[in-house]
């Protein structure tokens, strides 16, 4: 009696079916455009499926010719990764199932024996304790791996060669969709090529880096089909972003490209490739930060970032032997917005453009940093105007071009320094309050604009303190003065025993003493009283605008508080200047040169003076050790003076050694008397020179000649020319009396130096006169810092800031 169940047919159907269905999948799925490793991975869990299988795998042979495990299921139930020499046996039997072009089924533990082996080379074996089905995947030009099942070896072997059968149409189904898998790749190929082709022609065109990098960028998103391409090119340690796709124009300083060219710095300081697709475990720390930094600004979902180095040239003996690459030249960034998938074709495309990229920016930054390339290129631009027919005219351009240079650069012209400034007069006097109080009135006719003198009530105030205080003392000093009378008229009385009197005539010390610290601080409440009253201390103008406005009745004041200025219009007036500090080391350096000047003078006069008093006998070591010993204590201010004094000396004793010659006569005595009251050396000189048409002696004239043609001393004042802003047709002069030593920050027109001009007095009245200014009028003027190149002149500014900005860098 057999014990063998009958098999259910309707299970038997059930089965077939779900084998058709998987069969329908995979052969759908060979028609779908997906990648060959995801096509594996949905492929063989079919075929295993179907099978009924414990697992299997998919092997690929690589571009070295070797196999390659792609995808597998359950391959650790083999046990070959525990046994190499089993592991060896079955690459052998999956080697030779390769070349031998067929499909093979291999029982378990099957092999040839030990007399097969040929010396220590490892035979081709099936280890494991499977059957093992080995399928081909091939094209019509190659055979690209095979597919091996794991297969339980309990079945009968028609059952076996059942599973083969189905493998091999199972491989052949897979090789269909290589076969289209292999004309995509060549088609993209050829589109790739064609792309390529252009993208080549494009970059290679133009030899100027910021061209080249703008035809990276554009040219090269669309060849690698990405969102955005940029170019960084690296200058020191640093790279810069040069170009953006799709970007004519852009932000250098924004937040997106400055945190790009950081990233693209850190990778470039590694030189190695880095591609983001969201984690960033496996980066360098600081390539780490970077990319999370620009990532949270631009939101990019795939970035990649590849060093663009300078192909390496080949070595002169070994052609074939390249020298190590060179420090990368910037970087290539490829992005991605929406997508994080990296497809083959991504990688591709962006290592072909990165590779292209990295001859022609290198060949343009060479070209570029060639010397003088920039003149060159010029110069090559223009070369038609050598040509014969625009010769004459280049001659006649060039001679033209050569005149105003010499004219800028010889041609002396007045140097000038501009400032702003205020007239004002010079006797201002500010107002304060003496006291704490309150503005209590404000006599008519005080306000601004108005002539009050000296002595004159400006504000009155009231002091509640002061008045309490003052009462106070007031009530004290009557209670002190009764109890002085009461002590008093005890004292005159004759009965008052002895002990007393000496006690009351205490008291009345003591009160006498009390009275007057009071009576003193009543003087002294009485004076604050007076401060309550705020007087013009000086006859003037007031120049505080707006005083009922700025002290309003009641409003407080504190003791020290300005509350108004006055100025004395009738009085001489002075200019301030707020002369930029920058400007000043022209004026200083033209001052300078005029004290060298008139201690240049002084020293000759010195040195005549010296050699008088000494006479000829002495060395002239001697005489210069003395010149420069009273030389030394001459302040620069002073030296004019001193000069004017000794010249003026000299001329009054030429004049009175003539006087007292017994050859003048009495017309020549009675001018030369006029000369020698003169008190000017200007005014001496000239009535010296009208008394030489009446000298009939020779020898006189020829003295007083001598002293009449003693030298003029330079002035040493730097002049100024102002202009009023009220009437700018209209030149003023002064000269520089004061500067101050001192630097100060005044507004927007940051460190200004305070001058102070002296304006001249024909000018000035005709001013007041014509009543053309007022306190605090702005004005234009122009320091005189003598006579310079005209280039300089005009190009001063742009010089100075050359040198403090430009030139400072490098020295």
């Amino acid at each position: 009696m057999s014990i063998e169940q009958p098999i259910d047919p309707q299970l038997i159907e059930q089965t077939k079916q779900q084998i058709r269905s998987l069969v329908g999948e995979i052969a759908q799925l060979a028609k779908t455009n997906v990648a060959p490793e995801e096509f594996y991975g949905q492929f063989l869990p079919r075929v295993v499926s179907a099978l009924a299988a414990v697992g299997g795998a998919v092997w690929t042979v690589n571009p070295e010719g070797q196999l390659a495990l792609q995808y597998q299921i359950n391959l650790q139930e083999t046990h070959l990764r525990e046994n190499e020499e089993h592991q060896a046996q079955h690459s052998r039997l999956l080697y030779k199932a390769l070349s031998s072009g067929e499909a093979l089924l291999v029982p378990p533990h099957s092999g040839p024996g030990d007399v097969e082996r040929v010396g220590d080379e490892t035979p081709a074996a099936n280890p494991t304790e499977f059957l093992l089905l080995l399928g081909l995947l091939k094209t019509d030009l190659e055979t690209m791996g095979l597919v091996e099942i794991f297969q339980r070896s309990d079945s009968s072997p028609t059952t076996q060669q059942g599973y083969l059968r189905f493998l091999i149409q199972m491989c052949e189904l897979a090789g269909d969709f290589l076969k289209s898998h292999q004309l995509r790749h060549f088609s993209d190929r050829q589109t790739l090529w064609t792309q390529l082709e252009d993208f080549t022609r494009a970059v290679h065109a133009s030899l100027d880096p910021r061209e080249a990098a703008y035809t990276i960028a554009n040219e090269g998103r669309r060849l690698i089909e990405c969102d955005r391409v940029s170019v960084a090119i690296r200058k020191g340690k640093k790279c810069y972003i040069e170009a953006i796709s799709g970007q004519d124009l852009f932000d250098k300083r924004s937040n997106t490209v400055r945190l790009l060219g950081k990233l693209a710095t850190a990778v470039v300081a590694g030189g190695d490739p880095v591609w983001y697709t969201g984690d960033t475990r496996d980066m360098a720390p600081q390539v780490e930060d970077a990319v999370q930094e620009y990532v949270d600004e631009a939101h990019s979902k795939t970035v990649a970032i590849m060093p663009l180095r300078r192909p390496p040239p080949l070595e002169e003996d070994d052609p074939k032997k390249r020298v190590a690459p060179e420090a990368p030249i910037g970087a290539l960034i490829v992005e991605q917005i929406e997508d994080s998938r990296v497809t083959a074709s991504l990688t591709h495309r962006a290592d072909v453009v990165c590779k292209h990229s990295s001859t022609a920016l290198a060949n343009a930054l060479e070209h570029q940093n060639l010397f003088l390339m920039p003149v060159w290129r010029t110069l090559g631009k223009t070369r038609w105007v050598l040509e014969a027919r625009t010769l004459p005219k280049t001659l006649s351009i060039a001679g033209g071009v050569l005149l105003v240079l010499l004219i800028l650069g010889l041609w002396p012209a007045s140097f000038t320094i501009e400032s702003k400034g205020t007239l004002q007069p010079v006797e201002r006097r500010n107002v304060f309050a003496g006291i704490d109080g309150e503005i209590q009135d404000i006599p008519a006719g005080v306000d601004g604009g108005k002539t009050v003198s000296m002595g004159q009530l400006l504000v009155q105030l009231r002091s509640s303190d002061a008045q309490i205080e003052l009462t106070r003392i007031q009530g004290e000093r009557l209670a002190a003065i009764q109890q002085l009378l009461n002590v008093g008229q005890e004292l005159r009385d004759e009965r008052l025993k002895r002990e007393e009197r000496i006690r009351m005539a205490g008291k009345q010390a003591e009160l006498k003493q009390t009275l007057a610290a009071l009576d003193d601080q009543l003087g002294y409440c009485k004076a604050k009283q007076k401060q309550l009253e705020v007087r013009s201390p000086i006859n003037g103008e007031i120049v505080t605008w707006d005083l009922r406005k700025l002290l309003p009745l009641l409003r407080p004041v504190h003791r020290g508080e300005r509350l108004i200025q006055l100025a004395d219009p009738a009085g001489p007036w002075e200019l301030e200047l707020h002369m930029p500090e920058n400007r000043m080391g022209h004026i200083t350096k033209y001052q300078q040169g005029l004290y060298e000047k008139s201690r240049e003078m002084l020293r000759q006069r010195l040195r005549e003076d010296v050699q008088d008093k000494l006479g000829e006998e002495a060395s002239d070591e001697d005489v210069d050790k003395a010149v420069e010993t009273e030389l030394a204590g001459v302040p620069d201010q002073m030296l004019r003076e001193k000069t004017i004094a000794l010249l003026y000396n000299r001329l009054r004793k030429q004049a009175e050694s003539v006087l007292n010659d017994n050859a003048a006569d009495e017309s020549l005595r009675a001018k030369l008397g006029e000369v020698l009251r003169e008190t000017t050396y200007d005014g001496a000189k000239a009535k010296l020179l009208e008394a030489l048409p009446d000298v009939g002696d020779d020898d006189l004239k020829a003295r007083l000649r001598a002293a009449a043609t003693l030298p003029d001393v330079p002035d040493d004042q730097l002049d100024v020319t102002y202009v009023l802003a009220t009437e700018a047709g209209t030149r003023q002069h002064g000269t520089v009396k004061e500067i101050h030593n001192s630097a100060e920050i005044r507004g927007d027109e940051g460190n200004t130096v305070l001058i102070k001009v002296e304006l001249d007095p024909d000018e000035l009245e005709q001013l007041r006169k014509e009543k053309k200014f007022r306190s605090g009028a702005s004005v234009n003027a122009k320091v005189y810092c003598g006579r310079r190149p005209l280039g300089y002149v005009l190009l001063h500014d742009l010089i100075e800031f050359v040198q403090a900005r430009v030139l400072f860098k490098f020295f």
